[in-house]
C-alpha cells in the first residue's frame, strides 16, 4: 500500500484498471489546483472546540472509503461499535478530525489525515469527517437568510445613494476631468521603523550583474548573487527581488522587512538594506555560501557528520528561543522548515525567510491569523482555527530535529523497505517510523549504522525524544 499519494487532506481513489484520482476531502480544497498531489486546506477555518454547544459542526460519512491505520494518527480505539456510536465518538471530542470505521472497530484519527483512500479493497469501511457547518450548503434557517439579506440589500441602497451624492459633490467643486495617476509609495527607512542602508534599483542591477546569477527562488521571490562595495569593502550578498509585486507580495515583504529590522542574533540571517523604488522591491542579505539546510541535509552522495547535523540544531534552537523569548517583541516565524534555514560559509545555521511571520505585542501570548506555513510542518492549532503561540514553530522545530537526527524528509513517497532480517519495515512518515523504533527498543536502526552516531547514542535518544514530543 502506497500513502499520502494526494498529499495531507486528499482523497485517493483508484479503480480495477489502476488509475489514481486525487480529490479533497469534504469542506477542503486543492492548495495547488494544477497539482492535485500536494494535498488541500480548510475551505472553512473553525475552532471546533471553541463552543461544543454553538453546534458549529457536523461528522459527514464517505462510503466504502477507509484512512489505513498508523501508529500515530490514530489516537484512541472503540471497539464493538456501530456506525452512529462511531459519529458520536468524532462529535463529542472537539481535537478528532476524522474517524475509520472497520468490522464494527472505530479509529479515530488526529490532524493531519494523510492516507484517506476509497479503492475496490475499501468496500463496507466508513471513513468519518468533521465539517464545518455552512450556512450555504446545510440549510440554516430561511428567515436568517431572508434577514441577512433584506440588510444587506438596505445597506447596498444605502451605500449606492451616498455614492451618488458624493459624486455629484466632487463633480460640482472640481468639475475639470483629472488624469488618475498610479500612487507611488517610496518610504523610507526611518518611516518605517527601521535603520538600515536604502539602496536604488540602480545599485543593486549594477551590484548583480543585471540579476544574471539565480541562487534560488520562492512562492513571491527570486534571489541572485552580487557583490557591493560597502565602505570601500567588496561584499558578497545576496538579493531577494520581489517576483510579481501585487498586494500580497508587498505584504510579505514589508512584514520581513520590519521583523528581520529588530532582530540581531548570529542565528538570524543578516539583513543589509533595502530598495523600494517605483515597483521594484528588494532586500539585500548577507550571503549564506552554502545555501539551505535541505540541499545540504538530503544530498543523495553523503549525510552530513553526525557533528555537523547536532551544532545545526542547536543553532536553530538558539535562534528560535532568541525570538520567541528575548526580542523586545516576540516574532513567531510560522514557516520553520529545512528550506528556510541557510548555511553561511562556516555550516552556521541560521534561519531565514520572515515573510510569513508574526508579531506579538509585550503583553500577548497568543494571536489570531489565517493558516499559513508548509503541509507537513503545520502545527495542529493552524488546522482547528485555535489560538496561536509560539509553540506552532516548536511544533515545526520538532519535525525538522527529526529530518536532522536521521537524515531523511518528512516524507518520501519513494520510500522503498530496507531489506534485513530483523528489520521491521519502514514507514513513508518519518515520524512514524521514528515511533515505532522508539516503541520497539531500536533507536539503533536510525542511527542508520553510522559509528559516530552510534557512539553517541544518548545524544541520539534525546534528539529524537524532544523531536516526537
Amino acid at each position: 500500500m502506497v500513502n499520502a499519494v494526494c498529499g495531507a487532506y486528499g482523497l485517493c481513489s483508484s479503480n480495477d484498471n489502476e488509475t489514481v484520482n486525487c480529490e479533497c476531502l469534504p469542506s477542503y480544497v486543492f492548495l495547488d489546483p494544477s497539482n492535485p498531489t500536494k494535498g488541500c486546506h480548510p475551505e472553512t477555518m473553525i475552532n471546533f472546540c471553541a463552543d461544543l454547544s454553538t453546534g458549529n459542526s457536523r461528522v459527514e460519512a464517505i462510503k466504502d472509503s477507509d484512512m489505513p491505520y498508523n501508529e500515530v494518527g490514530d489516537y484512541e480505539i472503540y471497539r464493538d461499535i456501530d456506525e452512529e456510536g462511531c459519529k458520536k465518538v468524532v462529535m463529542e471530542d472537539c481535537y478528532a478530525m476524522a474517524a475509520s470505521l472497520f468490522n464494527r472497530t472505530c479509529y479515530k484519527k488526529r490532524t493531519p489525515i494523510l492516507n484517506a483512500r476509497k479503492t475496490s479493497m475499501t468496500k463496507g469501511s466508513i471513513s468519518f469527517i468533521k465539517v464545518p457547518i455552512n450556512s450555504a450548503k446545510d440549510g440554516i434557517p430561511t428567515k436568517k437568510k431572508s434577514n441577512t439579506r433584506a440588510h444587506l440589500t438596505a445597506g447596498l441602497i444605502t451605500s449606492s445613494s451616498l455614492a451618488v451624492l458624493f459624486g455629484a459633490l466632487a463633480l460640482y467643486y472640481h468639475p475639470a476631468p483629472r488624469r488618475l495617476v498610479r500612487r507611488e509609495w517610496n518610504p523610507n527607512s526611518s518611516r518605517i521603523g527601521i535603520n538600515f542602508r536604502e539602496f536604488t534599483y540602480k545599485e543593486l542591477h549594477e551590484a548583480t550583474n543585471g540579476f544574471s546569477k539565480q541562487l534560488g527562488k520562492g512562492a513571491s521571490a527570486k534571489v541572485y548573487f552580487g557583490n557591493l562595495n560597502l565602505k570601500d569593502v567588496q561584499v558578497e550578498i545576496a538579493v531577494k527581488r520581489m517576483a510579481d509585486v501585487a498586494e500580497k507580495s508587498e505584504k510579505v515583504f514589508m512584514t520581513e522587512l520590519r521583523i528581520i529590522g529588530r532582530t540581531h542574533h548570529k542565528n538570524l540571517v543578516k539583513l543589509l538594506g533595502f530598495c523600494i523604488e517605483d515597483n521594484h522591491f528588494l532586500l539585500v542579505y548577507e550571503l549564506m555560501k552554502n545555501g539551505a539546510l535541505s540541499e545540504f541535509l538530503f544530498k543523495e552522495e553523503m549525510l552530513p557528520t553526525w557533528s555537523h547535523r547536532t551544532e545545526m540544531a542547536l543553532g536553530i534552537a538558539r535562534g528560535l528561543l532568541y525570538l520567541h523569548e528575548e526580542c523586545d517583541t516576540p516574532i513567531i516565524h510560522c514557516d520553520i522548515k529545512p528550506q528556510n534555514v541557510l548555511l553561511d560559509s562556516k555550516y552556521n545555521a541560521k534561519i531565514s525567510d520572515f515573510g510569513l511571520s508574526k508579531l506579538l505585542k509585550k503583553d500577548q501570548t497568543r494571536t489570531d491569523t489565517c493558516a499559513r506555513g508548509t503541509v507537513g510542518y503545520l502545527a495542529p492549532e493552524w488546522l482547528r482555527n485555535a489560538p496561536i503561540t509560539p509553540k506552532v514553530d516548536i511544533f515545526s522545530f520538532g519535525v525538522m530535529l527529526l529530518e536532522i537526527t536521521c537524515g531523511r524528509r518528512h516524507i518520501e513517497l519513494s520510500r522503498v523497505e530496507e531489506e534485513s532480517e530483523d528489520d521491521e519495515g519502514d514507514d513513508l512518515l518519518l515520524v512514524n517510523w521514528v515511533a515505532g523504533c522508539v516503541r520497539s527498543g531500536r533507536i539503533d536502526k536510525l542511527a542508520r549504522r553510522d559509528p559516530e552516531v552510534l557512539n553517541d547514542v544518548q545524544r541520539l535518544e534525546r534528539f529524537v525524544k524532544v523531536g516526537l514530543w
